[in-house]
């Protein structure tokens, strides 16, 4: 791993590494600001916090073996042979520990600098703390210079200092034990499976790990114990992943370029591709071994590269028809993984959901873009047949478009009805959105704020049905879902078919009150049950409109909530005179400036994703079922399980 050691010294890592930023606050007030919430994902999460600290430590070259173990108590353990968190006196506050400032301290850490960590995954300085605070019981053990030291601490409080132990003239490196506090996890309880899942990840991620898997717990699925070395990296994961699928190519393009070589700078992207008729496609990308399931700069960067690797290939064979691949033809059969490691990656949120580093995408782009072509070359039947089923997927998305652009004139004319659709001009899907808005007033300020050629609108009288609460024979007769089916150009549950969709971003806009969020939420439901695919290809969202509007003189801010606007009234807007508070009680009441500027406006607004959560077989429609469905009496329960976590009520 010397690509990724320059300007690292290994000695350097000891106590003056860990740098203190500021003080660990409100973690245990507001998680859901530090590990996205209080749910089964978040839980999860902290493990792969605590896995990335170890992780960073094989990926910089000092750790060659990992240990995940989850015992029957709930606790989970991760141990590595690295070099161990500094124990010695910090310099900025001898009387502590750099190992307690670590695990209590809010932006304290040794990847800041880039002097210990030439890559990372762990760079914001909260992950130990962090899952610190969140654990009713966590004990440290460092094994460093032949002796064991350890330290206890419960819900971020230490509970003694750090203790020498004993000798140890066998072991090296850190031991991380805790277990989640059930005042903020409730009955929530860490899933073998899912643990499992994650620490074989991380050996396809990284090929000169050794991943240990250990566990008490029986599931009746998960193995008891298992190691994981994957000398192969993606291209094993790849072909597991897809098993014994047709493939366009025998064997995927795969590889890794270091970034040290070809850009001077510390790093490397590896990939793994290929092109199947037996299912949709997909992408996973990683940074720094951590997840990005958002995608990011390092995605865009990989596609572009295929996308041109691609259309150039086509010229060079004269096959002109090479020219209408677009990356959505790329994608829909394209199965692909990325993972690439990157000196101070930036990421969008705590939880690293989406990388952001500008440079990651030129340098993917230019590493990824090299070997494909040699590959195309070298490989002529694999390439021919990549091309042909590529060419079959633009034609076809042609010709959809021909149909749609037809289908979009009788639908209008069908749907112009008062408080119908109102449709944008554009023809082309691509860039366009429908905003579905809960009633006429919303409607006529929506109609206002939008731009004609690229956003529609289709109000909704009162509440949508809902799905799971009503006889399959309500759906196809019920006027609101017809009219949105319509308008859409899709059918429901079997007969949805994602390239018929007729628009870009279908986007629900509703009052910022319990009803706007009730009918939001039928919506989701609608969605999640009867078009799927359309969630997880990432059309769908929520907007995000504001709550008040604050104004001092020729000054104007909007908030989104209470303790926003509260915290604007103490600062003040910069203004003169005295601050008018508005607030919103629906978006009817907004005229379109302001509706167009906070809400509508794709430079000014704020959109929501709708996603899946990463979920084991079943487990968010359980949940959907559970809030959503027919019987009352799983609702009270669940609202009997987790009333006590809610942070704020609005009645």
């Amino acid at each position: 791993m010397s690509d990724l050691l320059s300007g690292a010294t290994p000695n350097s890592y000891d106590a003056s590494s860990i740098q203190v930023l500021e003080d660990m606050e409100h973690v245990r007030l507001r998680p859901g600001m530090y590990i996205g919430g209080k749910d089964d994902r978040a839980l999860h999460h902290m493990v792969a916090e605590i896995i990335d600290n170890s992780m960073d430590e094989a990926v910089a070259g000092h750790a060659t073996w990992i240990e995940v173990e989850l015992h029957g108590n709930g606790h989970v353990t991760v141990r590595d042979n690295g070099r161990g968190i500094p124990i010695g006196p910090h310099p900025k506050d001898p009387t502590k520990s750099a190992l307690e400032i670590v695990f209590c301290t809010l932006n304290a850490g040794g990847k800041f600098s880039g002097d210990s960590y030439a890559t990372s995954g762990g760079l914001h300085g909260v992950g130990s703390s962090v899952v610190n605070a969140l654990s009713d019981h966590l004990r440290v053990e460092v094994a460093q210079n032949k002796e064991l030291f350890a330290m206890e601490f419960s819900r971020g409080v230490p509970q003694g200092k750090l203790e020498k132990i004993g000798a140890a003239p066998n072991r090296r490196g850190t031991s991380v034990t805790f277990h989640p506090d059930a005042e903020i996890f409730g009955g929530l309880q860490l899933k073998p499976a899912r643990l499992f899942k994650m620490a074989r990840s991380k050996a396809y991620l990284f090929s000169g790990v050794e991943i240990r898997w250990k566990t008490e717990i029986d599931d009746g699925e998960t193995p008891a114990t298992a190691t994981f070395k994957f000398p192969g990296g993606l291209s094993d994961y790849l072909n597991e992943t897809l098993g014994g699928s047709t493939t366009y190519a025998d064997a995927p393009f795969a590889g890794q370029v270091s970034f040290t070589e070809k850009f001077g700078v510390p790093g490397k992207v590896e990939w793994a591709i290929n092109w199947t008729p037996a299912r949709d496609g997909f992408i996973q990308s990683y940074c720094n071994t951590v997840p990005t399931p958002e995608g990011g700069t390092h995605e865009t960067g990989f596609w572009s590269a295929i996308l041109k690797g691609i259309k150039a290939y086509g010229e060079l064979t004269n096959n002109r028809k090479a020219g209408n691949i677009t990356r959505e033809d790329l994608t829909a059969g394209g199965c692909a993984l990325v993972s690439c490691f990157i000196r101070e990656p930036e990421f969008v949120g705590q939880t690293k959901d989406r990388l952001a580093t500008v440079d990651a995408q030129r340098m993917v782009d230019a590493a990824v873009r090299d070997h494909f072509d040699n590959w195309l070359a070298a490989d002529t039947k694999s390439a021919g047949a990549i091309l042909d089923f590529l060419i079959l997927r633009a034609e076809e998305r042609l010709r959809r478009k021909q149909e749609k652009e037809t289908a979009r004139k009788t639908a209008t004319k069908k749907l112009r009805l008062p408080g119908k659709l109102t449709d944008c001009t554009n023809k082309d899907r691509a860039g366009t959105e429908l905003f579905i808005v809960e009633g006429d007033s919303a409607g006529g300020s929506g109609k206002g704020a939008r731009d004609r050629k690229t956003q529609a609108l289709l109000p909704l009288k009162g509440k949508i049905l809902n799905v799971l609460g009503a006889a399959s024979g309500k759906l196809t007769t019920n006027q609101e879902i017809s009219d949105l089916c319509e308008a859409l150009g899709v059918g429901m549950g079997t007969r949805f078919n994602l390239d018929d969709l007729r628009y870009d971003k279908i986007i629900i806009m509703t009052d910022a009150d319990v009803d706007g969020a009730h009918i939001a939420s039928l919506l989701m439901t609608f969605f999640f049950t009867q078009m799927r695919p359309l969630i997880d290809a990432g059309h769908l969202y929520l907007a995000c409109p504001p709550l008040y509007r604050l104004t001092q003189g020729a000054k104007r801010v909007y908030v989104s909530d209470d303790a926003e606007k509260d915290r604007v009234l103490a600062q003040g807007l910069g203004g003169k005179g005295k601050i008018d508070l508005q607030r919103f009680k629906g978006l009817g009441e907004m005229d379109a400036a302001d509706l167009k500027s906070t809400t509508m406006d794709p430079a000014t607004r704020k959109l929501i994703r709708v996603t899946v959560a990463d979920e084991e077989p079943g487990e968010t429609g359980d949940l959907v079922e559970r809030l959503m469905g027919k019987k009352p009496e799983l609702r009270f329960a669940y609202i009997q399980e987790n009333a006590r976590f809610v942070e704020e009520l609005d009645v």
